[in-house]
């Protein structure tokens, strides 16, 4: 479809300069169709998949429609996960560059309810939040709806399937009947059009279809191996392959920094880019890794949307993405103009059936790959070396160099073995006493990956599973479908999440509420 230039579009100058400062000149999309709906008051069911541009095209007629005198929450922002909802406040927060009188808040779980209850005090206009923390900040009426002109759902079939129908429902109850109302999904379902029938006045209906799914360019092929094997498997296909740059994506921005300093523990040019990072690290660790000065880029999804960056050798998935779309986008990042490009997705267990369905949405086949030995690393690292060696023989002058080499001929000491000895010392010790080696490439035992926990709420409190995955989705910022087993009792409930996960929701549940009821949540004891 045929995009329009931002400088085209009936927003103010101030808009039209932070966009440009952000690099942005050309609408998505999904942008021109929405955002001039949007502004002529309009409610609107957006689908479209991640990474297509939604947060601007409600961001940027949200802050068009703001009044900034008025210091009232004005515009309601609901997001699945916290990080989503922190991405999106700080896109928002970028829009608004020079609207210096818009407050923009996220509020979320995780994070300390009196630092947010002190910041709606002051005045907030645009509020982006998880929904439970929304339902808590309701209900101890420090978040009022009375002026409020808009709400938007992002992500909107995220948050059923993490159990948020009923919050979201609530909340839209609590806001006034003449506000208007935006919904993005990348799915339709029924439940979707069911909560558009029901709280939308008239909703223009806007869809934008991904015409290619995958670059045919890109060689995919995936490695299954055991979780705690994924390090060393990333070493030795980057040994092998010996990129000029590669990309490496992780699911959570915890996985990208502990990666990031193996990584340069190993002497690799490694860093790392996620939400947490302040614009100016991103623009620091992005000039490098263009320049070449980094050589692997570390990053979550949501992190990577920017990056636009042509030598892109290998696209690394070391995590295997939570969402089909983020597949497309991922390896996306590879054979751009005209060049060739690998993408390498690792899988552990039950991860093989989430590539199954990458396989049948992109319509293509990622190839089974043998996990490289040492000795083939060792090869191949020889084999790089020896090709430099040929180009400086061919290309540079050695007379200083020959003449050292011939005081060594003179103390008879063979050619093979000088270079023997040099090659050994430029490829350094070799990885034979290295732990890693014990990497186990045919062991098919299955292992339990689950831990079980203990939560002193159940049925008597009305908490249903949707609540328990919920409340844990959007504290310990893990993926709803990654929580196993959820047995509901009485006066207790009983829930699996992976044991990677197991401290990260023991300590972020603490003085924390299920459905405002307050929780503890421990480890189960074993039977």
């Amino acid at each position: 479809m045929k995009t329009v230039q931002f400088d085209n579009l009936q927003i103010s100058s101030k808009l039209k300069r932070a966009i440009k400062d952000m690099g942005f000149e050309e609408a998505t999309p999904i942008q021109t169709k929405s955002i001039p709906q949007i502004l002529e008051g309009k409610d609107i069911v957006g689908q479209a998949q991640t990474g297509t541009g939604k947060t601007a095209s409600f961001g940027i007629p949200i802050l068009e429609m703001i009044d900034a005198n008025n210091k009232n929450i004005q515009a309601l922002v609901l997001c699945p996960t916290r990080e989503l909802a922190i991405q999106v406040a700080e896109e928002i927060k970028r829009l608004a560059k020079y609207m210096k009188k818009i407050k923009i808040l996220p509020i979320y779980g995780g994070q300390p309810i009196n630092r947010q209850i002190h910041a709606l005090k002051r005045g907030v206009q645009i509020v982006i939040g998880t929904p439970g923390r929304v339902m808590d900040h309701m209900r101890r009426k420090t978040l009022k709806m009375t002026n409020l002109r808009l709400a938007v759902l992002d992500e909107a079939d995220e948050m059923l399937n993490m159990g948020f129908r009923e919050d979201i429902e609530t909340i839209l109850k609590a806001t006034p009947k003449d506000r208007q109302t935006i919904l993005f999904s990348a799915t339709m379902p029924k439940a979707i059009l069911q909560i558009a029938k029901t709280y939308q006045n008239k909703p223009e209906f806007i869809k934008v279809v991904h015409k290619n799914l995958t670059v045919p360019s890109i060689e995919q092929y995936y490695f299954e191996m055991k979780q705690r094997n994924k390090f060393e498997v990333l070493t030795r296909l980057i040994d092998i392959h010996n990129p000029k740059l590669s990309l490496v994506f992780c699911n959570t921005k915890k996985q990208v920094d502990e990666l990031v300093l193996r990584l340069q523990g190993r002497g690799y040019f490694a860093d790392g880019l996620h939400g947490d990072m302040k614009q100016r690290q991103r623009d620091r660790v992005m000039n490098s890794f263009r320049m070449g000065n980094t050589e692997i880029l570390v990053a979550t999804d949501v992190a990577a949307r920017g990056i636009d960056v042509d030598d892109i050798e290998i696209v690394f998935n070391y995590d295997v993405p939570q969402d089909e779309e983020y597949y497309v986008h991922r390896i996306g990042r590879t054979g751009r103009a005209g060049r060739t490009g690998k993408a390498f997705t690792f899988v552990v267990g039950k991860e093989i059936y989430k590539l199954k369905n990458i396989q049948k949405y992109t319509k293509t086949k990622i190839k089974r790959e043998r996990i490289p030995s040492i000795r083939e690393v060792e090869e191949s690292k020889a084999s790089i070396i020896l090709d430099k060696i040929i180009h400086i023989i061919e290309n540079e002058n050695l007379s200083n160099e020959i003449s050292n080499i011939e005081k060594l001929l003179d103390d008879d000491y063979t050619a093979i073995d000088i270079a023997a000895a040099l090659l050994k010392m430029t490829m350094g010790k070799g990885q034979e006493k290295s732990e890693d080696n014990k990497l186990q490439l045919d062991d098919n035992k299955v292992e339990s990956d689950m831990v079980r926990l203990f939560i002193n709420v159940g049925k008597k409190k009305k908490i249903r599973p949707g609540d328990v995955v919920g409340a844990i989705s959007d504290n310990a910022e893990i993926p709803g479908n990654l929580i196993g087993s959820i047995d509901i009792h009485d006066k207790y409930t009983f829930v699996e999440v992976p044991k990677e996960y197991g401290k990260q929701v023991l300590n972020s549940m603490k003085n924390n509420t299920i459905k405002g009821q307050k929780v503890n949540i421990e480890l189960a004891n074993r039977k």
